[in-house]
């Protein structure tokens, strides 16, 4: 028969006189064992376990185990401490648990960096409605690579700007794109507790002074235009030209279909990346109307079944830009900014520039009580 000791719960014969593994007396008028050392509080339910292991000389003899939960019958399930379980001294190993007591984290799951990314990004994509942004990320993702496979619980804030700083012939808008991503993603481990808070919100990165940057977005010249209508006979001439008269973003451009054009209601619809950019109402201009139906005749899908995604967009605008010798600076945005460029000259109403290119509207008044219908739209773009 077995007894449980009252002092340490470990089962012991009923013919036991003291426990053998603390030395508690079991039997009346028997005294507990002495030692010449002093025995240990014994440590809370629940608290942990700290045991030292003597088989062998070690540099860290003390483990400490922390109580996860419990079998069918009771008794504790127990792993180690993680990321540290041995220690030199008691009072080393104590202090951890203490620690690990004020602040629990789950010991079942010790991710990588990658991992955590794997995970985060299969979530990511379902809110990223564009293809192309998906892929960026990604992009972004290997110039991390030094630090992929360390343990996420490791890295803290001083290891995430190291990572980014010693990332080699990149620029700093790059390097802040990478503290982006890292932000979105301990913003994800924080959520599921796979760290305890968003260690890459904290870092400030030391950049490099870099010299001044190149002009951005750029509207074509008066010249540049009548060039452009000139070769409209070309696929991506055809692109650049209904991108000057709607506003389209490159991505959104690409990615218009079939039914996405009404023509009985002149309009189009699509659109990304914003609650005011996605499904919005385009009004198909008169310039560009014959272009759009020639491009509608001959497709059953995508309008440009000639572009597989904005990369190859870009290397075909790319090289009709040189072709045609335009401004090399053009990039593929530059039709959206013609067309902001041309309405504003015109005179356009600054509410319908904002409803036709996808910008959020601010004034409550226009955005909440005002009702605007796709006659006035299209009435107002073509002021352009």
């Amino acid at each position: 028969m077995l007894t449980s000791c009252p002092e340490c719960d470990l089962q012991v014969s009923d013919a036991a006189i003291t426990c053998p593994h603390c030395g508690y007396p079991l039997k009346p008028n028997v005294s507990p064992k002495r030692s010449g050392k002093r025995k240990r509080m014994r440590l809370p339910n629940g608290f942990g376990q700290i045991s030292e292991i003597k088989v062998r000389a070690l540099r860290k003899p003390f483990r400490a185990m922390v109580t996860v939960g419990k079998t069918e019958e009771g008794k504790p399930i127990c792993k180690l401490l993680k990321p540290v379980a041995y220690f030199k001294t008691y009072n080393e190993a104590y202090e951890a648990l203490v620690l690990f007591n004020k602040n629990p984290s789950d010991l079942t799951e010790n991710y990588t960096l990658n991992e955590v990314f794997e995970k985060w990004y299969e979530e990511y994509k379902k809110r990223e409605l564009s293809t192309d942004g998906t892929k960026r990320i990604n992009s972004l993702w290997r110039y991390l690579k030094g630090i992929h496979n360390k343990k996420i619980r490791m890295l803290k804030t001083l290891d995430l700007k190291v990572a980014i700083e010693s990332v080699p012939d990149v620029s700093n808008d790059l390097r802040q794109r990478l503290k982006m991503v890292l932000n979105m993603l301990y913003d994800y481990a924080v959520m599921y507790e796979y760290v305890d808070k968003n260690y890459a919100r904290q870092l400030k990165l030391s950049l490099p002074k870099e010299a001044p940057k190149k002009p951005g977005h750029i509207p074509y010249t008066p010249e540049e235009m009548d060039t452009l209508w000139e070769n409209k006979d070309n696929d991506v001439v055809k692109a650049i030209l209904i991108q000057c008269y709607s506003g389209w973003r490159p991505q959104e451009l690409i990615d218009l279909k079939r039914e996405s054009i009404d023509f009985e209601k002149g309009i189009m619809t699509g659109g990304m990346k914003t609650t005011a950019g996605r499904n919005r109402i385009v009004p198909i201009h008169s310039k560009i109307a014959p272009i759009l139906k020639e491009l509608y005749d001959k497709t059953d899908g995508n309008i440009f079944p000639f572009f597989n995604g904005y990369e190859s967009f870009y290397k075909k605008f790319r090289v009709v830009i040189r072709r045609l010798k335009l401004n090399q600076e053009h990039k593929p945005h530059d039709g959206r900014k013609q067309f902001i460029t041309m309405a504003k000259n015109k005179g356009v109403d600054e509410f319908a520039i904002k409803r036709i290119v996808g910008h959020a509207i601010q004034d409550i008044t226009e955005n909440v009580y005002t009702v605007r219908d796709v006659e006035w739209l299209k009435k107002e773009i073509e002021k352009v």
